[in-house]
């Protein structure tokens, strides 16, 4: 019995220093400064400003796109190739089913059309940055570029982002995108905001759809 008592215990401290090192790392990681309009339990509809991102293009399914992608945008931020300070990490990653492919290019975003294919995985650049002050890639697979102003509805969720979760986030999303007559346009981008060690519980996952003007 005392022996599962200090167990238990055990444990338990474990779970206060989980705790503690989650709202440490949340807390002093930059996020996208956007601007809440509707708020409706775990789904909200954002104003997001300009952004500046890293992005990687890689192809396959979601998990080993995005594991493909996270290298070269990490060996970026930190300079491992190129010349120049580091770049601070900030959150979240993103993952977003590329469009069409950029020529001579490829550029933690992930938005997803079926099970495999071309993904853009993106590192969103601190604010303090514009294009003209990021320090310049090394080679041509990572590419920096602005995305435009844009309003999204989001649903946040915690677990383990695997392809079922994400599926069933991503219909809820629409349900209720539908159920008040609000269209969206392109692909879901999927969002990551942790490193692989937290915990499931602890994690903050996003599907984010983007609204056609006038939304």
């Amino acid at each position: 019995m005392k022996l599962v008592l200090i167990l238990i215990g055990g444990l338990a401290a474990l779970g206060v220093v989980a705790m503690a090192v989650f709202v440490f790392v949340v807390q002093n990681v930059e996020t996208p400064d956007y601007r809440v309009v509707e708020h409706d339990g775990a789904i909200e509809i954002r104003d997001y400003p300009a952004l500046i991102v890293a992005e990687v293009r890689r192809e396959g399914d979601r998990r080993a796109a995005l594991s493909a992608g996270f290298g070269p945008l990490a060996g970026y931020i930190f300079a491992k190739e190129r010349e120049g300070e580091s770049v601070s990490m900030t959150a979240p990653v993103t993952q977003t089913r590329a469009a069409e492919p950029i020529a001579m290019t490829a550029p933690v975003t992930q938005t997803p059309t079926d099970a495999a294919g071309q993904w853009a995985v993106r590192f969103i650049m601190p604010a303090r940055y514009d294009l003209d002050s990021l320090p310049a890639p090394a080679g041509e697979t990572v590419r920096l570029h602005a995305l435009e102003p844009r309003r999204v509805v989001a649903v946040r969720f915690s677990g383990r982002a695997t392809d079922a979760l994400l599926a069933e986030q991503e219909a809820r999303l629409r349900a209720w995108i539908d159920a008040r007559g609000l269209a969206v346009v392109g692909a879901p981008t999927y969002a990551y905001y942790n490193d692989p060690l937290t915990p499931g519980f602890l994690r903050r996952n996003e599907v984010m759809l983007e609204l056609t003007a006038g939304d």
